[in-house]
């Protein structure tokens, strides 16, 4: 680092520390910061009262390349804007170099999923909890109730609340189609493969009148969806499957994700998953790209 890059450097920490009250953590994540970003400028050449949107970006881009998370570059930015901010203040350059350099994006975390093999795992696992000798006629009900449940939420794709929530009454077309109420209080319409269909149909009849599906002594009269969680960890642990990894949210996403898988449409899925907008769906586009190269690779007269 140059002499004077480590003196401009000095003053702005002073600053920091005197007119913001920056704390000495802040101030030392600050100069690690500005030390690199300083070096940095140092190998290319380029001094700091001199460096323009272009130096700044190639600094970004090497922090990317290093591996470093957008959070880290934006933190990293954020300190060289304040830097470059007060060299202007202090008539130390002209102008900053910052000023329309875009933050980088963090991107878009993939939801977690299951395989196809792991969810058939769950399911031998909640059959074979069913066919366990001995059961009380409570923990048959208890066994058959977790089973449904499973298929459902599967087999739809929806949400916990509305699954745990959902009304004798939304149960339509001789169970062949549910009338989900989703958020913002809106319905859809979600038809069940005939496997689910005939497990609620023989689990409803066991149960006596009322107007939940899931009934439970509870405030809201229906199951919550903590225990449902609950009880879906233990059929992940029956499964041999490690149960941090199963949960209504995720076999959500794994409906999601095996349907596009096999060829489904994204608006279809869209309205599945009872999504307002599709730029929320387009979480599983990556799936899409995956099959669209398969396809090209498969099919495609110059790839052969």
């Amino acid at each position: 680092m140059t002499d004077r890059a480590s003196q401009y450097l000095d003053l702005f920490l002073d600053m920091m520390s005197a007119e913001r009250g920056a704390a000495v953590n802040t101030l030392e994540a600050y100069q690690r910061d500005l030390v690199d970003y300083v070096r940095h400028l140092d190998q290319a050449e380029q001094p700091i009262e001199q460096v323009d949107r272009n130096g700044v970006q190639a600094y970004l881009m090497q922090l990317e390349a290093q591996g470093f998370a957008a959070s880290t570059q934006a933190r990293h930015l954020s300190a060289i804007k304040q830097f470059h901010r007060f060299l202007v203040a202090e008539n130390l350059r002209k102008d900053d170099p910052t000023a329309i350099v875009p933050a980088p994006k963090a991107g878009q975390r993939l939801p977690k999923t299951l395989s196809i093999e792991e969810v058939d795992r769950l399911f031998e696992a909640a059959e074979a909890a069913m066919a366990k000798p001995d059961l009380s006629p409570k923990a048959q009900l208890k066994a058959e109730r977790n089973y449904v449940l499973l298929e459902l939420l599967y087999g739809t794709g929806m949400r916990v609340s509305e699954l745990v929530a959902l009304l004798r009454s939304a149960i339509v077309k001789d169970a062949s189609m549910l009338v989900v109420r989703g958020k913002g209080d809106k319905e859809r319409m979600v038809p069940l493969n005939d496997r689910a269909k005939d497990a609620l149909i023989a689990y409803l009849k066991k149960l006596p009148p009322g107007r939940f599906a899931f009934p439970a002594n509870t405030k809201e009269g229906y199951l919550a969806r903590q225990v449902f969680a609950r009880e879906l960890k233990q059929i992940a642990i029956d499964a041999g499957l490690d149960p941090g990894k199963i949960s209504p949210h995720i076999l959500r996403h794994a409906f999601a994700s095996h349907l596009l898988e096999r060829g489904a449409d994204l608006r279809v899925v869209q309205v599945l998953l009872g999504h307002a907008d599709i730029s929320t769906t387009q979480i599983y586009t990556h799936i899409l790209d995956e099959r669209l190269t398969q396809l090209v690779e498969k099919h495609h007269p110059l790839v052969h």
